[in-house]
């Protein structure tokens, strides 16, 4: 035998490639309830279920693939549907998500969602997660009991991704249908099918596919450990309401939110963002209180043009780029906790 070969066999037989289990990436599922962990009558049952019945150890048990992809843990948040989610929630799980990041055996976090507000979760935690590592969103369109339920393979490619080294430094992630979607940019546009998640202009970021992340594209704006937003020392956040845009709109949810106390409001205008004369009066008045006024678009599509319908420079308004309303509510209530100056707000709408 040649030397250069016998040194090859040797090293072959030393090295733990071949022969020995490949190191496992460490990932915690934090569970807060949803359809992903709902149970319906029958097993057809794929509306009119129960969500949020589900505990994380059962989810776990239940796609026993997950053990070869990962060393998996987990821990029960809360047990909630998502339409219940809340600011308090919010804040519980974000600074949980931050205490697991911070500790150098966990690698990646999952955290199982209901789908409704699923968006909303991932945004807030795209801004307040204080981390390059992994962070996924998952959830389920179909309970646990249904015949085609897509609850396990969304867990199961969820899991590879949080711990998947290409996933690093991308920011929240949310991934269903085989798809992974951006906190930032995603929405719910179906109510009911699996491919419902979709992000209409950009498009999503990559695909799940034989058991590996498939990356082509990432945001270009700021978030998780890139951000300013520290909510470590925060119990509460701004009241912020969202005002919808409608033919013959009046005064009247704008006026019912200021005297609730709201410090922010986020109108979802027609078109471009556009104010019916009354909507803008009242807002005007909402503005001189106080209270921060955001314009952004009922469409999901586009950007809010500023001083484009209104004079924004004029009214003290600020825009909210390509964020939709729902989200434009969160960056607003983080603002808030940072400053009242509508030029910085504005500054914040065009960094995240």
């Amino acid at each position: 035998m040649r030397l250069g070969t016998l040194v090859a066999a040797v090293a072959l037989l030393m090295a733990p490639s071949v022969w020995a289990e490949q190191k496992l990436p460490n990932v915690m599922i934090l569970a807060t309830g949803g359809t992903i962990a709902g149970t319906g009558a029958t097993s057809t049952t794929t509306v009119g279920y129960t969500a949020a019945k589900i505990g994380v150890d059962a989810l776990i048990a239940a796609v026993p693939e997950l053990q070869k992809v990962a060393h998996v843990s987990g821990e029960q948040v809360m047990q909630i549907a998502s339409e219940n989610m809340n600011n308090g929630a919010w804040l519980k799980l974000a600074k949980r998500v931050n205490q697991l990041l911070a500790q150098p055996d966990i690698d990646g976090i999952v955290i199982t969602h209901g789908t409704d507000t699923i968006e909303e979760t991932a945004y807030f935690l795209d801004l307040v997660v204080k981390s390059d590592k992994p962070v996924v969103v998952v959830g389920a369109m179909r309970p646990s009991t249904a015949i085609s339920a897509d609850g396990p393979i969304n867990l199961y490619n969820a899991v590879i991704l949080a711990g998947s080294r290409d996933a690093i430094g991308k920011g929240v992630l949310v991934c269903l249908n085989d798809e992974i979607n951006a906190a930032r940019e995603v929405t719910k546009t179906n109510t009911a099918t699996t491919d419902t998640f979709r992000t209409p202009e950009l498009g999503f970021l990559g695909y799940m596919q034989d058991n590996k992340a498939h990356f082509y594209r990432e945001s270009t704006r700021r978030h998780t450990a890139k951000s300013e937003f520290d909510i470590s020392k925060l119990d509460s956040l701004p009241q912020v309401d969202i005002v919808y845009g409608y033919a013959n709109a009046n005064g009247v949810a704008v006026n019912a939110f200021v005297a609730a106390g709201a410090k922010g409001l986020i109108n979802a205008g027609v078109g471009d963002g556009s104010l019916a004369d009354s909507v803008k009066a009242a807002l005007i008045s909402a503005h001189k209180s106080g209270v921060a006024v955001v314009r952004s678009s009922r469409t999901g599509n586009g950007i809010v043009a500023r001083n484009g319908e209104v004079n924004d420079d004029q009214l003290d308004f600020v825009v909210s780029d390509t964020l939709n309303a729902q989200k434009a509510r969160i960056l607003l209530m983080l603002a808030l906790t940072e400053t009242s100056d509508s030029k910085e707000i504005q500054r914040i709408f065009y960094d995240y």
